[in-house]
């Protein structure tokens, strides 16, 4: 590199079909940090590193997850899985759901975000899915915002959705119809 001069990496968003050893260690390393922020898909404190291994493998061998991983500066820093019924599952599937999404937050700000949950809904449209659905605890603010602004309704209100290990905490549920045209 000539002196005075910086590359500067573009964060991507990438459907992700199998995990090396680093891009193992970014991804649960941001995991990690989303899970002490409080955006832990289940888990209140960071597991053993081989439990979360074991976690993001399963994801990776399950036909009907796709993995989507946002990086910066060439690391992951967040996922989001689009979650596809069951081939069993007639009466429901036309329904795509999205789980695991996060942004570390060393890496917000950078619009990882939204263009994680653009490329997951193109991906749910593509496929033919008429609805995508999403859930998410109250304490999600950043994530609530994102939802609720990029045009999907609040259905549902769980009472008793998480445990924090102090309190119960409330769940939303949210569906996107994809069905509606695009440029209304």
């Amino acid at each position: 590199m000539s002196k005075g001069k910086e590359i500067i990496q573009q964060p991507v968003i990438e459907l992700v079909t199998e995990l090396g050893a680093g891009d193992m260690e970014d991804l649960c390393d941001a995991t990690d940090k989303a899970i002490l922020d409080g955006n832990g898909f289940g888990w209140l404190k960071p597991p053993a590193r081989p439990k979360q291994q074991a976690f993001w493998k399963g994801v990776m061998t399950m036909p009907v997850r796709e993995l989507y991983c946002a990086r910066l500066d060439g690391s992951i820093v967040g996922t989001g899985q689009l979650v596809k019924p069951f081939a069993n599952n007639e009466a429901s599937g036309h329904i795509a759901q999205i789980s695991t999404f996060f942004i570390a937050p060393y890496a917000r700000g950078h619009g990882l975000a939204i263009g994680l949950l653009a490329v997951i809904e193109q991906s749910a449209r593509k496929q033919g899915f008429k609805s995508l659905e999403v859930d998410v605890r109250e304490t999600q603010k950043a994530a609530i915002s994102l939802i609720e602004n990029s045009d999907f309704s609040r259905w549902a209100v769980k009472e008793k959705y998480a445990f924090d290990g102090e309190r119960y905490v409330r769940g939303f549920y949210y569906v996107k119809d994809l069905e509606v045209a695009e440029d209304q």
